[in-house]
């Protein structure tokens, strides 16, 4: 099963379009974060969720090494 984990941003309402997607463009490219949901609230704000994948690491053992 994907585990994954979630960051939430409010944009305000008097943010313009332009400048709410060079912020989730700039989380998406530098944070590796997709969009999960984006809600527009009645007064204009915006509420994103963002997510991505957490990667765990198995440990293996080695044989050969130390045994």
């Amino acid at each position: 099963m994907t585990e994954y984990s979630y960051l939430v941003l409010y944009l305000p309402r008097g943010m313009p379009r332009d400048a709410a997607r060079r912020i989730l463009t700039d989380h998406a490219e530098y944070g590796h974060w997709e969009l999960a949901r984006l809600r527009l609230n009645a007064d204009g704000s915006r509420k994103a969720t963002l997510r991505r994948q957490i990667i765990r690491q198995v440990r293996t053992p080695v044989s050969g090494f130390w045994a």
